[in-house]
């Protein structure tokens, strides 16, 4: 998707999203050690759950670079922290053109899970079990990629806003279903 589209990649928005994102991660990091999964899994899934309802009810806006830093800083946390880092940049992007919401989520997706994944593994917070976990989802991540081919031209914007915001809410339902269940 990043090299499909990468002529609309948002490139100031992506270095503010990374900047905020490095910061995070290291916030994710240490939320691993001070909070239980439990208590990580309600307080990412009750602060996403809030922010699309307000995003939801706020009016369009063009984010800035205090919104992709910010962004970039609670992807990074919760990344890092539960692995559910997309809904942040869902957000700040989704009354963006879906061209450029799409190549710059995934630009800031792959630099992200990369210093997630470096950060965790010097940290030791990374097991065997977890890396071939990973690698399982590989093949789902390349019929993905190449599915995307088929549908990415099909989207309307306003579908794939109220679509980024069920993506959104499902993820933080999970995350509560499972802190809960």
């Amino acid at each position: 998707m990043l090299w499909r589209e990468r002529g609309a990649l948002d490139r100031p928005g992506a270095a503010w999203i990374t900047a905020g994102r490095f910061v995070g991660t290291f916030g994710g990091l240490w939320l691993l050690v001070v909070l239980s999964a439990w208590q990580l899994d309600v307080a990412v899934g009750a602060a996403t759950i809030a922010a699309v309802v307000a995003t939801w009810l706020a009016p369009a806006f063009t984010p800035g670079k205090r919104a992709f830093v910010l962004s970039g800083l609670v992807t990074g946390v919760t990344e890092t922290a539960t692995g559910i880092g997309g809904p942040p940049l869902a957000l700040v992007y989704q009354h963006q053109p879906v061209a450029v919401m799409r190549s710059t989520i995934a630009f800031c997706f792959l630099v992200g899970q990369v210093l997630s994944l470096i950060v965790l593994l010097m940290a030791g917070r990374m097991s065997h079990a977890q890396l071939v976990g990973a690698a399982e989802l590989l093949p789902a991540l390349l019929a993905g990629a190449a599915l995307s081919h088929v549908v990415h031209a099909r989207i309307e914007p306003k579908f794939l806003r109220a679509f980024v915001l069920v993506f959104a809410l499902a993820s933080s339902s999970v995350l509560l279903v499972r802190a809960l269940g």
